[in-house]
Formats: C-alpha cells, structure tokens, sequence
C-alpha cells in the first residue's frame, strides 16, 4: 500500500488548507484511514481518522469544528478539510493505514510521506 500526501503550505491564521491523502488500489472497507500530525519537538499525535467501509469519523478535540475528513472511495482519497488554522496547528501532516481506526499510530505498517503545514502572520 502506498499513500500520497499532498496539499500542505503555508497559510495565516484563519485561513484553510485542505489535505488530500491518495491509496491507490486500496479498498479494505474494514480499515480507516487517519491523519497524524508531528510539530517540532513535540509528540505525533492523531488528528483524525475515517473508517473506509461504513465512513464513521473520528476527531482529535482541539480540531473538532474545524477540521472535517472526508473520503472519495471511487478515487481512493481521503481528504483533510482545515478551516480556521491556528499557529498551533502548524506541524508537518501524515497519513497512514494498516487497520481500523482504532488501531494505535505504532501499529500502522502504512504511512505517507509528510506535507508540511505552516500557519503563521
């Protein structure tokens, strides 16, 4: 399984970026596909996930009401939508799979590649 991740940039407070994570070919319904995010110095932390099969989302508390997932199955992608950034959002952006969404980050066995997201005046 390989996963493209796309859409970062540098932003100012405010403002949206939307994120988009592709899997082609991947078509495990039983598996979600999430989002990390890891700032420097800091820990990785999930952000948010989407269950492929049945499309139930899950959210991080500090991006709930503002970030919304979503997924294309006829495209394989999963979409990150961010509205209001803040400066404490800025870090770099993974997205990874290898199970449900329950599964923890260490767990994973597939993860794409960062995108950066910078949110700053």
């Amino acid at each position: 399984v390989q996963l493209q991740a796309s859409g970062g940039g540098l932003v100012q407070p405010g403002g949206s970026l939307r994120l988009s994570c592709a899997a082609p070919g991947f078509t495990l319904d039983y598996y979600g596909i999430g989002w990390f995010r890891q700032a420097p110095g800091k820990e990785r932390e999930g952000v948010s996930c989407i269950s492929l099969g049945d499309g139930t989302t899950y959210y991080v508390d500090s991006v709930k009401g503002r970030f919304t997932i979503s997924r294309d199955n006829a495209k394989n992608t999963v979409y990150l939508q961010m509205n209001n950034l803040r400066p404490e959002d800025t870090a770099a952006y993974y997205c990874a799979t290898g199970g449900p969404c329950s599964t923890p980050a260490a767990y994973l066995d597939y993860w794409g590649q960062g995108t950066q997201v910078t949110v700053s005046s």
